[in-house]
């Protein structure tokens, strides 16, 4: 059963992973197909920043919403319903025929790529031993930068164009099959039906996280959850439609590449960052990931650039340390939050900061547009976003020895 869990589970976020890969790829190949002579540069960029906001809006609503209907109804079918909810709307996207269309379809994907998270998270650390749980957590969090390293490495196959970008949309329908198996066979967590077993009553409200009791724990969570999402989606993101820009011209699959050794980097740093956590502590990892996430962000976009030697190199390094970040996350959030709650608490934790990733990135719109588009500049003042993770990693306590309660 744990094998079954850990599989399917690393599975659906391979899948979320794709669908968060897929608009960094394709959105200035979307605007151009879609928007014909009125396309600018500044103008592409702008609708990037509105479809990566959709997203993250619905992720937000999606890890909120479908992490209680976790806790409600089973971690289980709520991670199948989010599997479907991510792929049938990402597939859609292949036959819209305006830029708002493809907004509120990324709005909708992003509802089952936020619901994704908690629930597989919850299923996970319910059905594997404490020893364990480092590694599991950074297994699970590597899954997620592994689809986009994979789609990646597809789109250097197969560029995606002005001409050709509608196959990509179609591809991310497919795992609604693995939603269909995870809601017929996968079994539930032991610990859910044991809880609700013993409780005999509905599950509790989200209104819960903010008893007294919960209060600061919900608020440190949401905290420290929301400053590398942030600085994920505000700062680093642009780094790809900057390579397309640079080298799409000449050079169609350039923007896949980069894609690609950033994922690769982060495929590893979304691994190592819940073993980080559990050799050094979570407060001290915290604080050094922070800082290491500022200064190369810094760096991809000031000391290096698109076509240079040395870009992908600065591109791995900053995707393995940044990406520390969410293995880090993976292992600490469930450990914070009693069973009865812990996929609305992690799911709240998480997705809230991409309520706050949606209002980043559109402020990085409107600075990106008021700065001419100038992605060096954007990114290097958004990259500062990372640096609040210096300070407010004080704000919050190391857990107890006693992890999941």
């Amino acid at each position: 059963m744990r094998v079954a869990v850990l599989a399917a589970s690393f599975l659906g976020l391979v899948f979320d992973g794709v669908e968060l890969g897929l608009m960094p790829l394709a959105s200035l190949s979307v605007s151009k197909s879609l928007l014909g002579a009125s396309f600018t540069p500044t103008l592409g960029g702008d609708w990037f920043a509105r479809f990566t906001a959709a997203l993250m809006l619905g992720a937000a609503i999606g890890g909120v919403a479908l992490g209680n209907l976790g806790d409600r109804i089973g971690r289980t079918r709520a991670m199948g319903y989010s599997i479907l909810f991510y792929s049938v709307f990402a597939a859609l996207g292949a036959y819209v025929e305006t830029q708002e269309q493809m907004l509120v379809l990324r709005f909708l994907v992003g509802l089952g790529v936020g619901g994704m998270w908690p629930n597989g998270m919850a299923l996970v650390a319910e059905c594997w031993p404490a020893a364990a749980k480092p590694v599991v957590s950074g297994v699970m969090m590597a899954g997620l930068n592994t689809g986009i390293l994979l789609l990646s490495q597809l789109a250097r196959v197969w560029p995606v164009t002005p001409d050709s970008w509608q196959w990509i949309f179609r591809l991310s329908g497919v795992p609604a099959l693995l939603g269909i198996i995870v809601l017929l066979w996968l079994p539930e967590s032991p610990k859910w039906l044991a809880s609700r077993e013993e409780a005999k009553r509905p599950a509790p409200p989200v209104s819960e996280l903010f008893a007294p009791e919960l209060l600061r724990t919900t608020l440190a969570s949401i905290l420290i959850a929301s400053i590398p999402l942030v600085g994920a989606w505000a700062a680093s993101k642009w780094m790809i439609p900057w390579s397309d820009k640079i080298a799409g011209a000449a050079n169609a699959d350039y923007k896949a590449a980069t894609q690609g050794w950033w994922a690769f980097g982060a495929a590893f740093g979304s691994f190592f960052g819940s073993q980080l956590a559990s050799w050094i502590g979570r407060r001290r990892s915290y604080l050094l990931i922070s800082i290491g996430a500022t200064s190369l962000t810094v760096a991809m976009f000031q000391l290096t650039a698109p076509l240079q030697s040395g870009f992908h190199l600065i591109v791995f390094l900053q995707g393995f340390v940044a990406t520390l970040f969410f293995g880090w996350l993976a292992l600490y959030l469930p450990e914070l939050f009693p069973t009865r709650v812990r996929a609305s608490g992690s799911g709240l934790a998480y997705n809230f900061g991409r309520f706050a990733t949606a209002g980043g990135v559109l402020a990085a719109g409107a600075l990106f547009t008021a700065l001419g588009g100038d992605y060096p500049k954007v990114g290097t003042i958004c990259a500062m976003i990372y640096a609040l993770g210096i300070f407010a990693i004080w704000l919050v306590k190391e857990p107890d020895a006693e992890t999941l309660r």
